[in-house]
């Protein structure tokens, strides 16, 4: 499932063939497909082992002793994938903005595992009395996505840096019960 989950990444989902996954993966393609009868499906067990890392990341920021930390440590995760993001775009982002082109309803499955980050960010926010949380949730995602967009387009890996500080600083700049 890396393997898949990489190649897909690099190559988009409608370039990519169960072959390439086989090769990426050092396995004979009859291996893929045994267990996917369709790139559909492998598609969206990719989707799945991206929600699943991505839970298993938050889980771990979760064990921090602040909603700020916790939500300093997301900036910082993100970051830290900022050189893989100047090559291939967003790992999930740019996967959900091809599957939302397709008619195969994978795209709302993958806007099921945007929204994970989504309600963590919430959650994150809530703890910090914010009646506003699902507003500040959406503008800290989107401010990610948009800086790993242009971080993709100008092939700058600086730009994700300058901006998650930026981010970092406002997650201090906001009052706690606003």
């Amino acid at each position: 499932m890396a393997a898949a989950c990489r190649v897909l990444h690099e190559q988009g989902v409608e370039t990519t063939t169960l072959a390439d996954i086989a090769l990426a993966a050092g396995v004979p393609v009859g291996n893929v497909y045994y267990y996917f009868k369709t790139k559909d499906q492998l598609v969206e067990t990719a989707i799945t082992a991206y929600g699943d890392e991505l839970q298993a990341m938050l889980w771990a920021l979760d064990r921090r002793r602040t909603p700020q930390a916790r939500l300093k440590g997301l900036i910082r995760a993100l970051v830290d994938q900022r050189e893989l993001t100047a090559k291939y775009g967003c790992p999930f982002g740019t996967l959900a903005c091809e599957l939302d082109k397709r008619a195969n309803g994978l795209d709302r499955t993958a806007a099921d595992v945007m929204g994970i980050m989504v309600g963590w960010a919430e959650r994150q926010f809530r703890s910090m009395g914010r009646a506003d949380a699902r507003d500040l949730a959406i503008a800290l995602v989107a401010s990610y996505q948009g800086v790993s967009l242009l971080t993709n387009t100008f092939r700058d890996p600086e730009l994700m840096v300058r901006e998650g500080r930026r981010l970092e600083r406002w997650i201090d700049s906001l009052p706690g019960g606003a």
